[in-house]
């Protein structure tokens, strides 16, 4: 195993906490290809039944959010118009919380990485974004419910983040008073944020 994932601890915090911990944490994927990782320098954190953008709002539970029911560390994947995208399942079991990883800037794997998402692509362009990730690095629906300190799918030690900023999250217009709320962090500066 090239890193050491971190401790099933490390995900017992308050969502928006764990939102900005996971900032210069690494994202890995070990495929058949090889290993796919990135530093994560983007998140978005949806606190569940009284977040209008979350899919656990009002309580909500569905096949599909299932395992947002249960303990923290958790993938859920879902898909979105043709991408899918992954998020760390946050808060304590029966409280249906979220943070989405919005984009990472990659590590390892780059070349993996490209074959997936395009060698036409700008390394820039590869992993700016939640749907552009999870294809670059082999992130698939199939890693829905994956404990995230187990391989294949993993969070391990990454880099310090350096300064952190924080604004509304990104493409949720319909969510009422919901979309002002300052849940998305970034890593000021960093190329790879998504915008």
């Amino acid at each position: 195993m090239l890193y050491q994932p971190v401790e099933a601890s490390f995900f017992r915090k308050p969502t928006l906490e764990l939102a900005r911990a996971l900032l210069g944490m690494l994202l890995v994927k070990e495929t058949p290809t090889g290993i796919a990782s990135g530093w994560i320098v983007e998140t978005e954190a949806y606190i569940g039944p009284g977040d209008r953008a979350a899919h656990s709002f009002g309580h909500r539970r569905t096949p599909r959010t299932e395992v947002m029911f249960g303990p923290p560390g958790y993938a859920y994947t879902y898909a979105m118009h043709t991408h899918c995208l992954v998020n760390v399942v946050s808060g304590e079991a029966g409280c249906p919380e979220a943070v989405l990883i919005r984009a990472v800037e990659p590590s390892v794997g780059v070349e993996s990485m490209l074959e997936r998402r395009g060698k036409d692509k700008k390394l820039k362009e590869l992993t700016n974004g939640p749907g552009k990730l999870t294809k670059a690095m082999g992130i698939t629906m199939a890693d829905y419910g994956t404990l995230l300190c187990e391989q294949p799918l993993y969070i391990a030690e990454g880099r310090a983040a350096g300064t952190i900023a924080a604004g509304p999250r990104i493409g949720i217009e319909n969510s009422g008073e919901a979309k002002a709320y300052p849940w998305r962090f970034w890593v000021e500066g960093n190329p790879f944020v998504s915008r």
